[in-house]
Formats: structure tokens, C-alpha cells, sequence
């Protein structure tokens, strides 16, 4: 018998790596000969550079960047010579976590960092960059990471313009004469799990721009300065700019990202499959074990287990699903694909017993499923 295990991480309780830790040693023990492959997954959120270093096995780069008020900070990113793959979360250096609540102002903020890690990976040879655009503190439209790479972007009088987002109005052209040689040979994949158009009620600004520390003046000068800089960028690439799903993700940098990289904007789950070369490995199992810490709707929405599951059912491989708790709003699991499901706040009525103790849950439900599925 086959069995993958696949799960995410449980927040702020269970790594992927723990979890197929627990599972693996209760299988081991009801059944030493079953074969087991671990292949922990991620949908690009926090968590995900531990998953993907997994498979990539390359080294932690750290450098000093701008931070997203032009500020020196320490952020780093994974690098695999063998394979010229690099991975970058540009939360690293653009991201809402290197600052306190009070400092948040997206308008002022930056991508320039996220920009320089770019770089870098491509002056140490990448020619495959996987960019994590979740986290941002940042709506400039990815205007800073672009000017990190030579793009100039210029107002009435070709002057270059500071990229923030309070500027994006300003904008009238852009000069590419100066970008890197080389950006336009590297393979960039985007992981973007929004699919926000880039202005308008919906939009970068006044989707997430009030989180990121903007009010109801900036979210207008925001959105006005986004559907600005749209026909610029409309008239330099050619692109219907607003038709681009994902383009509003990350203050911008969904569009941003497509345009001065020439990135492909996909699922982060559908990229960590790749990297892991999940649906290949997967073949001839008999189940695949995920998990979260909460299935629900929102699960089965573009998350890890809704990736698992896509997998599963063109192959017609059975999956269970451990979760910390699960809410399948009346439905049955089978409904969903799922052919086995339990939680851990089935055995325990007291959350932080259950974030505590989830390890040692967890193996407690495999060993449940064993006996009644397995035997």
C-alpha cells in the first residue's frame, strides 16, 4: 500500500514537515510496510519558503535592501545553484510584517526591496524566480521593485518620479533602456491567489488599501493614481491592463509583476505542486493524507487541500483529510472529495489544548483511520 502525505502547515501549531512526522510514525506503527512519501505542501502565505526549500534544497541569501519607507533592512530569499531556481517572498523586504501597525501607509510604502532581491538572484545566475506577492505593505504598483531593475518612469518633464503609490498619477512614460540584460531570460512565476482587477471598487485600493494603513482620501488618490498609471502601462505593453485577473493582488504588483517581468500569474499551491512534482510522484498511491488547520468553504477556494484534491481525482486516488477543525456548511465530505475526514477538536473541547497538543492528536486520528480504513 501507498500512502502520500500532503498537508499544510496547521498556523501558529503544526508545520507541514510536523505534521507528516506524526502521521508517518502512527502508520509506521499500525502497518511497518506501508510505503509512505512525504510531500508537504504550501499555497504561498506564511510557511511557504520552509516548504519550498524542502524541495529546492538551496541556500538562505540574506542582504540589506530598502524596506518599504527607503529604510535599510535585513531580508533574504532561497537560492539552488544546481538547479538556477530561485524563491522570493516579497514580504521579505515589502512586506506589512517589518513594520508596526501604527507605521502602516501604503501610500508612502515601496516595492524598491523586493526589486533588489530580484536582482540580486539574477546577478548570481537564477533563470527560474518563484515571487511570493502575498503580505505587501506596498500599492505602487510594483514601480519600486521595477526601478530596482532599471525601468525609469518618468513625469511631463522626464523627470523620474519616486515610486510610491502617491505618485502613480504623475507618471507619463516609462524608459526601458536601462532594465537588466538579462530579466527578460529569466522564467518568473508568480504566485498571486487574488484575482482583484487593478482599480475600481474592487480594485488594489479600495480592496486591501485601508489594511495597509490608507484612508479614505489616500484609497481615492490611490485608485485615481492606479487607473492613471493603467494606460501608461496600457500604452507601453500593449495589455488591457483591467482584464488581467490577480492584476490588483498585492497593491498592484499582480499587474506590475506580469508586465516589467514578464511573469505568469498562478495558484501558489499549483506552483509548489510543480516544484514538487507532486502530480508525477503521486501516481499508483492508494490515499493522500492532507490537511490544514481549518477546512471550510474558503478551503476549496484555490488552498493547499483544494490542490490535493484536483490532483486526486484525475487520478483517482482517495483522500483523507486531517484537519485542526473542519465546518463543511451542511455538506457531506464526500461531497467534496473527500473520502475521509476528521479534526482535532473532535477529541478536545479546549482550543489551546488543541494548538498545544495537536501533534500527539494527530496521531491519534491516523491511528483511528488505520484501524477503520487500513486494516
Amino acid at each position: 500500500m501507498k500512502i502520500v502525505i500532503a498537508p499544510d502547515k496547521f498556523k501558529n501549531s503544526l508545520t507541514g514537515m510536523d505534521f507528516c512526522e506524526a502521521v508517518e510514525t502512527a502508520l509506521k506503527q499500525f502497518d511497518s510496510n506501508i510505503e509512505i512519501l512525504k510531500l508537504p505542501l504550501a499555497d504561498g502565505g506564511d510557511g511557504t519558503i520552509e516548504v519550498v526549500n524542502y524541495y529546492l534544497k538551496g541556500e538562505t541569501i540574506q542582504l540589506t535592501v530598502n524596506n518599504p519607507f527607503f529604510e535599510p533592512a535585513k531580508a533574504s530569499y532561497l537560492y539552488a545553484e544546481s538547479s538556477k531556481k530561485a524563491f522570493i517572498e516579497m514580504a521579505e523586504a515589502s512586506g506589512v510584517k517589518l513594520l508596526q501597525p501604527e507605521q502602516f501607509d501604503c501610500k508612502n510604502a515601496t516595492t524598491l526591496g523586493t526589486g533588489e532581491l530580484i536582482l540580486d538572484a539574477i546577478k548570481r545566475g537564477a533563470e527560474t524566480i518563484i515571487l511570493g506577492i502575498g503580505g505587501s505593505a506596498t500599492n505602487d504598483c510594483g514601480i519600486g521593485m521595477a526601478t530596482a531593475l532599471g525601468y525609469r518612469f518618468l513625469d511631463d518633464n522626464e523627470d523620474e518620479v519616486k515610486p510610491i503609490g502617491a505618485n502613480l498619477s504623475q507618471i507619463k512614460s516609462i524608459d526601458e533602456s536601462q532594465v537588466h540584460p538579462r530579466l527578460k531570460a529569466v522564467d518568473f512565476q508568480i504566485a498571486c491567489d487574488v484575482t482583484n482587477p487593478l482599480y475600481g471598487k474592487n480594485g488594489a485600493a479600495y480592496g486591501y488599501g485601508a489594511q495597509k494603513g490608507a484612508s479614505v482620501q489616500d484609497i481615492k488618490l490611490l485608485d485615481k493614481g492606479l487607473f492613471d498609471f493603467s494606460k501608461v502601462l496600457e500604452a507601453t505593453f500593449n495589455v488591457k491592463v483591467q482584464s488581467v485577473k490577480g492584476a490588483g493582488a498585492a497593491g498592484g504588483m499582480g499587474i506590475g509583476s506580469k508586465l516589467f517581468l514578464n511573469g505568469h500569474l498562478a495558484q501558489g499551491i499549483n506552483l509548489i505542486k510543480d516544484l514538487a512534482d507532486f502530480d508525477y510522484k503521486i501516481k499508483g498511491a492508494d490515499w493522500i493524507i492532507t490537511g490544514e488547520g481549518k477546512l471550510d468553504a474558503q478551503t476549496l477556494s484555490g488552498k493547499t487541500i483544494k490542490g490535493v484534491l484536483e490532483s486526486a481525482k484525475a487520478m483517482q486516488i482517495k483522500v483523507a483529510a486531517f484537519c485542526g477543525a473542519t465546518d463543511f456548511e451542511g455538506k457531506s465530505p464526500e461531497e467534496l472529495g473527500i473520502q475521509y475526514a476528521d479534526a482535532v477538536m473532535n477529541y478536545t473541547t479546549n482550543l489551546e489544548d488543541a494548538m498545544k497538543n495537536s501533534h500527539q492528536y494527530l496521531k491519534e486520528i491516523t491511528k483511528k483511520f488505520a484501524h477503520e480504513v487500513l486494516k
